[in-house]
Protein backbone atom coordinates (compact mmCIF):
# COMPACT_ATOMS: atom_id res chain seq x y z
CA UNK A 1 0.00 0.00 0.00
CA UNK A 2 1.54 2.98 -1.22
CA UNK A 3 0.93 6.65 0.44
CA UNK A 4 2.01 9.96 0.92
CA UNK A 5 5.31 8.95 2.45
CA UNK A 6 6.89 7.39 -0.65
CA UNK A 7 8.14 4.03 -1.01
CA UNK A 8 7.36 3.47 2.52
CA UNK A 9 4.73 1.24 3.45
CA UNK A 10 2.90 3.05 6.57
CA UNK A 11 -0.02 0.12 6.81
CA UNK A 12 3.44 -2.11 8.32
CA UNK A 13 5.17 1.15 10.19
CA UNK A 14 1.86 1.91 12.24
CA UNK A 15 1.82 -1.48 13.72
CA UNK A 16 5.29 -1.99 14.18
CA UNK A 17 6.01 1.36 15.44
CA UNK A 18 3.26 0.39 18.27
CA UNK A 19 4.12 -2.88 18.84
CA UNK A 20 7.92 -1.44 19.74
CA UNK A 21 6.48 1.53 21.97
CA UNK A 22 3.91 -0.80 23.67
CA UNK A 23 6.47 -3.64 24.74
CA UNK A 24 8.86 -1.45 26.03
CA UNK A 25 9.59 -3.36 29.39
CA UNK A 26 8.42 -0.12 32.07
CA UNK A 27 5.32 0.30 29.99
CA UNK A 28 3.38 -2.00 31.94
CA UNK A 29 4.36 -0.08 35.37
CA UNK A 30 4.03 3.35 34.27
CA UNK A 31 0.87 3.09 32.50
CA UNK A 32 -0.78 1.46 35.67
CA UNK A 33 -0.12 4.88 37.68
CA UNK A 34 -1.79 7.28 35.19
CA UNK A 35 -4.41 8.05 36.99
CA UNK A 36 -1.90 8.31 40.62
CA UNK A 37 -0.10 11.15 38.03
CA UNK A 38 -2.08 12.71 35.86
CA UNK A 39 -5.27 14.86 35.95
CA UNK A 40 -6.64 14.42 32.51
CA UNK A 41 -6.47 10.61 33.00
CA UNK A 42 -8.10 10.95 35.96
CA UNK A 43 -10.90 12.75 34.83
CA UNK A 44 -10.93 10.66 31.53
CA UNK A 45 -11.40 7.12 33.09
CA UNK A 46 -14.03 8.44 35.91
CA UNK A 47 -16.24 9.25 32.93
CA UNK A 48 -15.90 5.28 31.27
CA UNK A 49 -15.82 4.16 34.73
CA UNK A 50 -19.07 5.90 35.03
CA UNK A 51 -20.41 5.32 31.35
CA UNK A 52 -19.68 1.18 32.18
CA UNK A 53 -21.34 0.74 35.55
CA UNK A 54 -23.96 2.61 34.11
CA UNK A 55 -24.83 0.17 31.05
CA UNK A 56 -24.16 -2.84 32.71
CA UNK A 57 -27.65 -4.53 32.57
CA UNK A 58 -28.06 -7.86 30.34
CA UNK A 59 -23.94 -8.03 30.21
CA UNK A 60 -22.68 -10.82 31.14
CA UNK A 61 -19.63 -11.18 28.82
CA UNK A 62 -17.37 -8.59 27.53
CA UNK A 63 -14.32 -8.13 25.04
CA UNK A 64 -11.57 -5.42 25.88
CA UNK A 65 -9.56 -4.62 23.02
CA UNK A 66 -6.36 -2.63 23.80
CA UNK A 67 -6.93 -3.11 27.55
CA UNK A 68 -3.77 -2.37 28.72
CA UNK A 69 -3.11 -2.93 32.62
CA UNK A 70 -6.76 -3.77 33.20
CA UNK A 71 -8.19 -0.58 34.55
CA UNK A 72 -11.48 -1.40 33.09
CA UNK A 73 -11.49 -5.24 33.07
CA UNK A 74 -10.80 -5.54 36.25
CA UNK A 75 -13.36 -3.37 37.07
CA UNK A 76 -15.81 -5.54 34.68
CA UNK A 77 -14.35 -8.69 36.39
CA UNK A 78 -15.40 -7.27 39.96
CA UNK A 79 -18.59 -6.72 38.96
CA UNK A 80 -19.37 -10.22 37.62
CA UNK A 81 -18.30 -9.96 33.83
CA UNK A 82 -16.65 -12.66 31.93
CA UNK A 83 -13.71 -10.74 30.21
CA UNK A 84 -11.29 -11.14 27.57
CA UNK A 85 -8.71 -8.82 28.27
CA UNK A 86 -7.56 -8.29 24.74
CA UNK A 87 -3.66 -6.61 23.77
CA UNK A 88 -1.07 -5.66 22.13
CA UNK A 89 1.33 -5.50 25.04
CA UNK A 90 2.75 -8.24 26.84
CA UNK A 91 4.46 -6.20 29.81
CA UNK A 92 1.05 -4.59 29.74
CA UNK A 93 -0.98 -8.23 29.76
CA UNK A 94 2.04 -8.71 32.97
CA UNK A 95 0.72 -6.01 35.01
CA UNK A 96 -2.83 -6.51 34.30
CA UNK A 97 -2.52 -10.33 35.51
CA UNK A 98 -0.52 -8.93 38.89
CA UNK A 99 -3.67 -6.50 39.49
CA UNK A 100 -6.03 -8.95 38.48
CA UNK A 101 -5.05 -11.34 41.02
CA UNK A 102 -4.58 -8.74 43.91
CA UNK A 103 -8.41 -7.92 43.22
CA UNK A 104 -9.19 -11.55 43.45
CA UNK A 105 -10.47 -11.88 39.66
CA UNK A 106 -7.95 -13.22 38.01
CA UNK A 107 -10.35 -16.77 37.12
CA UNK A 108 -13.05 -14.47 35.48
CA UNK A 109 -10.55 -12.73 32.97
CA UNK A 110 -9.36 -14.21 29.55
CA UNK A 111 -5.99 -13.00 28.64
CA UNK A 112 -5.16 -12.91 25.17
CA UNK A 113 -1.89 -11.19 23.83
CA UNK A 114 -3.06 -10.08 19.83
CA UNK A 115 -3.03 -6.75 17.47
CA UNK A 116 -6.69 -5.22 16.94
CA UNK A 117 -6.23 -5.32 13.30
CA UNK A 118 -6.34 -8.92 13.79
CA UNK A 119 -9.61 -9.74 15.37
CA UNK A 120 -10.27 -12.73 12.97
CA UNK A 121 -10.27 -15.86 15.80
CA UNK A 122 -13.52 -14.11 17.14
CA UNK A 123 -16.89 -15.82 15.94
CA UNK A 124 -19.40 -12.97 15.61
CA UNK A 125 -21.51 -11.29 18.47
CA UNK A 126 -18.98 -13.37 20.39
CA UNK A 127 -19.31 -10.96 23.02
CA UNK A 128 -22.39 -9.02 25.32
CA UNK A 129 -20.52 -5.89 25.23
CA UNK A 130 -17.52 -5.16 23.64
CA UNK A 131 -15.22 -1.97 24.75
CA UNK A 132 -11.87 -0.54 23.19
CA UNK A 133 -11.07 2.74 25.57
CA UNK A 134 -8.26 5.68 25.00
CA UNK A 135 -8.05 5.45 21.76
CA UNK A 136 -6.27 1.61 20.61
CA UNK A 137 -8.17 2.27 17.29
CA UNK A 138 -6.60 5.36 16.44
CA UNK A 139 -3.21 4.06 16.70
CA UNK A 140 -4.36 0.93 13.65
CA UNK A 141 -4.08 3.59 10.59
CA UNK A 142 -4.64 3.10 7.68
CA UNK A 143 -6.86 0.57 8.99
CA UNK A 144 -9.28 2.02 11.62
CA UNK A 145 -12.05 1.65 10.16
CA UNK A 146 -11.65 -1.96 9.48
CA UNK A 147 -11.08 -2.27 12.82
CA UNK A 148 -14.16 -0.56 14.36
CA UNK A 149 -16.26 -3.27 12.34
CA UNK A 150 -14.94 -6.11 13.66
CA UNK A 151 -15.11 -4.57 16.72
CA UNK A 152 -18.80 -4.51 16.11
CA UNK A 153 -18.94 -7.57 14.43
CA UNK A 154 -18.06 -9.68 17.42
CA UNK A 155 -20.66 -7.86 19.66
CA UNK A 156 -23.86 -8.71 20.47
CA UNK A 157 -25.55 -6.07 22.46
CA UNK A 158 -23.13 -3.01 23.33
CA UNK A 159 -20.37 -1.64 22.20
CA UNK A 160 -18.43 1.34 23.56
CA UNK A 161 -15.30 2.94 22.16
CA UNK A 162 -12.47 5.94 22.46
CA UNK A 163 -11.05 7.32 20.26
CA UNK A 164 -8.33 10.07 19.41
CA UNK A 165 -10.31 13.54 19.03
CA UNK A 166 -9.27 15.20 16.01
CA UNK A 167 -10.56 18.71 17.58
CA UNK A 168 -9.47 17.81 21.01
CA UNK A 169 -6.21 16.96 19.73
CA UNK A 170 -5.73 19.66 17.28
CA UNK A 171 -4.40 22.52 20.85
CA UNK A 172 -1.93 19.63 21.27
CA UNK A 173 -0.61 21.61 17.81
CA UNK A 174 -0.37 24.60 19.46
CA UNK A 175 0.68 24.24 22.73
CA UNK A 176 3.80 21.95 23.41
CA UNK A 177 3.82 22.59 27.36
CA UNK A 178 -0.51 21.26 27.74
CA UNK A 179 1.20 18.23 29.68
CA UNK A 180 1.37 19.99 32.21
CA UNK A 181 -1.60 21.65 32.95
CA UNK A 182 -2.36 18.14 34.29
CA UNK A 183 0.52 17.28 36.54
CA UNK A 184 -1.02 15.90 39.60
CA UNK A 185 2.38 15.46 41.65
CA UNK A 186 5.43 17.33 40.01
CA UNK A 187 7.49 14.78 42.87
CA UNK A 188 6.94 11.50 41.43
CA UNK A 189 9.01 9.48 40.06
CA UNK A 190 7.88 9.01 36.48
CA UNK A 191 10.18 10.07 33.43
CA UNK A 192 7.52 12.06 31.35
CA UNK A 193 7.28 14.20 33.95
CA UNK A 194 10.49 14.85 34.75
CA UNK A 195 10.75 15.32 30.89
CA UNK A 196 7.45 17.88 30.44
CA UNK A 197 9.12 19.75 33.96
CA UNK A 198 12.64 19.60 32.65
CA UNK A 199 10.98 21.17 29.32
CA UNK A 200 8.87 23.56 29.48
CA UNK A 201 11.22 26.79 29.71
CA UNK A 202 13.06 25.25 26.00
CA UNK A 203 9.49 24.69 24.57
CA UNK A 204 8.45 28.07 25.46
CA UNK A 205 10.95 29.67 24.59
CA UNK A 206 11.46 27.71 21.21
CA UNK A 207 7.65 28.38 20.09
CA UNK A 208 6.71 29.14 17.29
CA UNK A 209 2.45 28.67 16.19
CA UNK A 210 2.45 26.86 12.65
CA UNK A 211 -0.90 27.57 10.81
CA UNK A 212 0.23 24.60 8.39
CA UNK A 213 0.53 22.05 10.69
CA UNK A 214 -3.02 22.96 12.40
CA UNK A 215 -4.48 23.08 8.92
CA UNK A 216 -2.91 19.92 8.38
CA UNK A 217 -4.12 18.15 11.23
CA UNK A 218 -7.49 19.51 11.03
CA UNK A 219 -7.97 18.62 7.20
CA UNK A 220 -6.15 14.56 7.27
CA UNK A 221 -6.31 14.19 11.25
CA UNK A 222 -2.96 12.01 10.90
CA UNK A 223 -0.59 12.21 13.59
CA UNK A 224 2.67 11.18 12.83
CA UNK A 225 4.33 10.18 9.81
CA UNK A 226 7.76 10.59 8.39
CA UNK A 227 9.62 11.53 11.43
CA UNK A 228 8.45 8.69 13.52
CA UNK A 229 9.06 6.23 10.83
CA UNK A 230 12.92 7.56 10.51
CA UNK A 231 13.18 7.15 14.58
CA UNK A 232 11.94 3.56 14.79
CA UNK A 233 14.27 2.75 12.02
CA UNK A 234 16.98 4.29 14.02
CA UNK A 235 16.32 1.49 16.58
CA UNK A 236 13.95 4.16 18.95
CA UNK A 237 10.37 3.71 20.40
CA UNK A 238 8.33 6.29 18.71
CA UNK A 239 5.00 7.39 19.95
CA UNK A 240 2.51 5.74 17.26
CA UNK A 241 1.22 6.84 14.33
CA UNK A 242 -1.81 7.86 14.80
CA UNK A 243 -5.10 8.84 13.74
CA UNK A 244 -8.20 11.25 15.28
CA UNK A 245 -11.47 11.43 14.09
CA UNK A 246 -13.98 14.24 13.87
CA UNK A 247 -17.37 13.61 15.84
CA UNK A 248 -18.96 13.06 12.67
CA UNK A 249 -17.27 10.55 10.89
CA UNK A 250 -17.02 8.33 13.81
CA UNK A 251 -20.56 8.66 14.35
CA UNK A 252 -21.63 7.98 10.52
CA UNK A 253 -18.71 4.99 10.53
CA UNK A 254 -20.75 3.39 13.38
CA UNK A 255 -23.92 3.82 12.04
CA UNK A 256 -22.96 2.22 8.47
CA UNK A 257 -22.36 -0.65 10.67
CA UNK A 258 -25.24 -0.94 12.28
CA UNK A 259 -24.95 0.67 15.50
CA UNK A 260 -28.07 2.29 17.25
CA UNK A 261 -28.77 4.78 19.61
CA UNK A 262 -25.54 6.35 19.24
CA UNK A 263 -24.24 8.62 22.54
CA UNK A 264 -21.01 10.85 22.04
CA UNK A 265 -18.93 12.05 24.87
CA UNK A 266 -15.38 14.30 25.17
CA UNK A 267 -14.19 13.45 28.41
CA UNK A 268 -12.06 16.44 29.73
CA UNK A 269 -13.30 18.73 27.50
CA UNK A 270 -14.14 20.98 31.03
CA UNK A 271 -11.48 19.96 32.79
CA UNK A 272 -9.27 21.60 29.94
CA UNK A 273 -10.81 24.92 31.18
CA UNK A 274 -9.41 25.16 34.48
CA UNK A 275 -5.51 25.98 35.41
CA UNK A 276 -3.52 23.15 36.98
CA UNK A 277 -3.44 25.49 40.55
CA UNK A 278 -6.97 24.69 40.64
CA UNK A 279 -7.46 21.11 39.66
CA UNK A 280 -4.97 20.17 41.86
CA UNK A 281 -6.96 21.86 44.77
CA UNK A 282 -9.54 19.74 44.06
CA UNK A 283 -8.50 16.50 43.01
CA UNK A 284 -6.55 16.97 46.68
CA UNK A 285 -9.99 17.56 48.51
CA UNK A 286 -12.55 14.49 48.32
CA UNK A 287 -15.53 16.19 48.29
CA UNK A 288 -14.40 18.96 45.67
CA UNK A 289 -13.09 16.11 44.08
CA UNK A 290 -16.35 13.75 43.59
CA UNK A 291 -18.48 16.82 42.88
CA UNK A 292 -16.34 17.29 39.90
CA UNK A 293 -15.83 14.27 38.11
CA UNK A 294 -19.88 13.93 38.54
CA UNK A 295 -20.08 17.50 36.93
CA UNK A 296 -17.28 17.06 34.44
CA UNK A 297 -19.36 13.70 32.88
CA UNK A 298 -22.29 15.70 32.62
CA UNK A 299 -20.83 18.26 30.96
CA UNK A 300 -18.48 16.31 28.95
CA UNK A 301 -21.37 14.33 27.83
CA UNK A 302 -23.43 17.42 26.31
CA UNK A 303 -22.86 16.68 22.30
CA UNK A 304 -21.60 20.74 21.90
CA UNK A 305 -18.97 19.79 23.24
CA UNK A 306 -17.66 16.22 22.28
CA UNK A 307 -15.33 17.21 19.84
CA UNK A 308 -13.24 18.80 22.33
CA UNK A 309 -12.25 16.19 24.98
CA UNK A 310 -8.92 16.21 26.31
CA UNK A 311 -7.68 13.73 24.03
CA UNK A 312 -10.49 10.93 23.27
CA UNK A 313 -13.99 11.58 21.36
CA UNK A 314 -15.85 9.00 23.38
CA UNK A 315 -19.03 7.00 21.29
CA UNK A 316 -21.31 4.50 22.89
CA UNK A 317 -24.12 2.67 21.25
CA UNK A 318 -26.43 -0.24 20.10
CA UNK A 319 -26.10 -3.64 18.68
Amino acid sequence: MENCFGNKNILDYSRKIAERLWNQPDKGELESHREETFIDDIVQKSHLEKELLSHLEGIKTVFDGGAGCGRFSILLAKHGCEVTHFDLSQPMIDKAKELAAKEGVLEKITFVKGALEDLEAFADKSFDMVISFDAPISYTYPNQEKVIGELVRIGRKRIMISVSSRLGSLPYVANPIQKCQFLLDETVDDPFVKWCIENKEKAVEAYYFSKDASIKLYKDGLMGGEEEIAEYEKGGAPWCITYAFMPDELEDILKRHGVKKIQMAGPGAYARTLPRELLVKIMNDEKQRADFLEFCHQYDSNPYVCGMGKDNLFARGEL
